[in-house]
């Protein structure tokens, strides 16, 4: 096989999402997870660190304003970065702000299951965008398209 399992692509953000990219609620980090046995001795909480570029991993839920289908709008979205990355955009709505991911890359999976299978996206970026870059770029978007997502974290085609 000429491409290897997990490799990454990098992919422009008006191509992955045409009509934009909300994100819902905060960046938090993307934890390892915690047996109860862990827990209980009182072992620390670590963060995920991304293997192909050692940097910390953070995620946040984003909705895909292009997909249709309801199902699929909602996904999360890895950040890899030594520090929080803090959108630039101020919130629409409690809880909901317009954001462009910079350094975004899209690697291809499986979703779904049993007959119900399709091609989905893991995407991961390395932060925002600044707001005048953002507002530039949602003025200079035709708007069409469409773009699927879905909520285990990828995003289906």
């Amino acid at each position: 096989m000429a491409i290897e399992k997990g490799h990454r692509f990098a992919v422009a953000f008006d191509e992955a999402f045409p009509q934009g990219l909300v994100m819902v609620g905060e960046v938090s980090p993307d934890n390892e997870f915690q047996s109860r046995e862990d827990k209980a001795a009182g072992r620390p909480v670590r963060q995920r660190v991304d293997e192909s570029t050692g940097k910390r991993q953070w995620k946040f839920l984003a909705t895909d304003l292009g997909e249709t289908r309801a199902k699929r709008a909602s996904f999360e979205v890895t950040l890899l970065a030594d520090v929080q990355p803090v959108p630039s955009a101020s919130e629409v709505m409690p809880g909901m702000r317009p954001v462009e991911l910079e350094g975004l890359t899209a690697e291809p999976k499986v979703a779904g299951q049993g007959e119900y299978k399709y091609q989905s996206y893991v995407f991961r970026a390395t932060g925002f965008k600044a707001a005048d870059s953002a507002a530039a770029g949602k003025s200079s978007r035709s708007g069409s398209g469409s773009s699927a997502g879905a909520a285990d974290g990828s995003k289906a085609a």
